[in-house]
């Protein structure tokens, strides 16, 4: 996995022009499972937030991502596979629940689940109502929720 290369090689590089910050980092603990519960604002969150912790994020990103044709599609898929991100089909009820199976495999490893509570991007800077999945994990996995 590319995980590192791009966020100490390429992360290194954009943190000269840009310096990203994230509240609540401090309390990521330095080994086991944790959901890092974030707010998505802009496109370019996720890229920013793994540059703030350091330990490895692994975030669901919209099956779209994962399904273009052509040589556009396969290096998106490459790109997001690489990065850590695993699709979630969003279009309701138990379609999600693969993801979601696949979030709590990440966390009984011990490792990090990146989520964004409303489920997608905010389109206009506001927080909306939030879904049940980050709780749901917590109760099965027992891992802290990290807002």
């Amino acid at each position: 996995m590319l995980y590192w290369f791009f966020v100490k090689g390429l992360g290194g590089i954009a943190c000269m022009r840009i310096h990203p910050s994230a509240q609540g980092v401090k309390n990521v603990p330095k080994k086991g499972g944790a959901i890092i519960a974030a707010n998505h604002l802009a496109v370019i969150d996720d890229a920013l937030l793994p540059l703030t912790c350091p330990r490895m994020i692994h975030f669901m990103g919209k099956a779209e991502y994962f399904e273009g044709k052509g040589l556009k599609g396969r290096f998106k898929k490459w790109w997001f596979t690489s990065v850590g991100v695993f699709p979630v089909d969003r279009s309701g009820g138990a379609k999600s629940l693969g993801a979601l199976n696949h979030a709590r495999e990440i966390l009984e490893k011990g490792q990090l689940f990146g989520i964004h509570i409303e489920g997608t991007r905010s389109p206009d800077g506001r927080l909306y109502r939030g879904h049940t999945g980050a709780a749901r994990l917590a109760l099965e996995t027992g891992c802290p929720i990290i807002p």
